[in-house]
């Protein structure tokens, strides 16, 4: 199966899969993506990670090509599964006509998503989440998921850090990733740290600073040094570690970001603010309570499927005028049920 980008949509698929192979014992699965990505599939039995590179060995149509070569020598699959259906995968579906193998790629219900985003007759409703998307992808090559059946936290190898130490003497651990790819996606960073100083005043609770990009990292540092009794764990660690401790915390405080997905995976409740986007069209956080998402209704909501349109009312209300307090309320409920 293929799905390239992005990170949060990738971890999206994670769930979906466990159950896949939860469900049918005999399946193994090979998972085409991002070599960066290959840490959260690391504790999944049965399940074969294929490092795509699509900016060196694999780039470009002969990459493609290439690709596919290598996949159709290495291994005898009996049915392909495009979870990503881009330009890249469609190509690659192609070179599989020639094998005669099932190939099946997600619905992204893009028309569904123009409705629910548009500024006239908007048609406000929750469309399939992606979860079920693709699920559908499986189910047309016969193999229908319970998507509501048990499944545990994902696997993860725990060593004796700093977090385990704070659990061990009773402290509530937040993870805090204010940061997301656009604007209109992102809390105003003073409303933020409004919510980080509301925080702070609980002594029984620790803050750590998430992100990913190098800009990100530095405004973090400067995040840590300013605001103290926060911890920046952003470039202090490589990814399988940052999932490492991800897993251990007891909430996660962020965007709508791939950082909502991470904690998911791990049963970590997630409090998110929603701004241009909104969960109605499908990427939520893995069975994560529908009250946790923090939000306002408005006309204009939501406006993009991405968060990269630029706000047609040019003031943000959204978010500018969504209060800290009510973030910080609902993170204090979360923690103290």
């Amino acid at each position: 199966m293929f799905r390239f980008s992005a990170m949060g949509d990738v971890a999206m698929t994670i769930p979906v899969i466990r159950l896949l192979l939860q469900q049918y014992p005999d399946l193994r699965i090979t998972f085409v993506s991002n070599g960066f990505f290959q840490p959260m599939f690391a504790n999944i039995e049965r399940l074969n990670f294929y490092n795509a590179d699509l900016k060196g060995t694999h780039k470009g149509f002969k990459g493609l090509y290439r690709l596919y070569k290598e996949l159709k020598q290495r291994f005898d699959f009996d049915a392909v599964a495009d979870l990503h259906n881009v330009l890249r995968t469609q190509v690659i579906r192609k070179f599989f006509l020639f094998s005669s193998k099932p190939f099946v790629a997600i619905d992204k219900g893009r028309n569904e998503k123009k409705a629910l985003t548009r500024k006239d007759n908007k048609v406000l409703k929750q469309l399939p989440a992606t979860f079920d998307r693709y699920a559908e992808v499986f189910k047309k090559l016969g193999l229908s998921i319970q998507l509501n059946a048990a499944l545990s936290p994902l696997p993860v190898t725990i060593t004796q850090n700093s977090f385990v130490q704070l659990k061990q003497q009773g402290y509530k651990l937040i993870g805090i990733a204010p940061f997301a790819q656009h604007k209109e996606k992102m809390y105003p960073v003073e409303k933020m740290k409004e919510v980080v100083r509301m925080l702070l005043a609980n002594k029984n609770s620790k803050l750590f600073l998430f992100g990913g990009g190098k800009a990100e990292i530095e405004l973090l540092q400067q995040w840590e040094k300013e605001l103290t009794g926060v911890e920046n764990m952003a470039g202090k660690m490589n990814f399988e570690k940052e999932l490492e401790h991800i897993s251990q915390l007891d909430l996660m405080l962020s965007m709508d970001s791939a950082n909502m997905h991470l904690a998911s995976l791990y049963n970590v409740p997630v409090v998110s603010v929603w701004g241009a986007t909104h969960p109605f069209a499908g990427f939520y956080g893995w069975q994560q309570p529908a009250n946790n998402a923090v939000q306002i209704d408005l006309y204009c909501r939501p406006c993009s499927v991405f968060g990269n349109k630029t706000c047609y009312r040019g003031d943000w209300a959204c978010m500018n005028d969504l209060p800290p307090t009510l973030i910080h309320q609902r993170i204090m409920e979360v923690l103290t049920k």
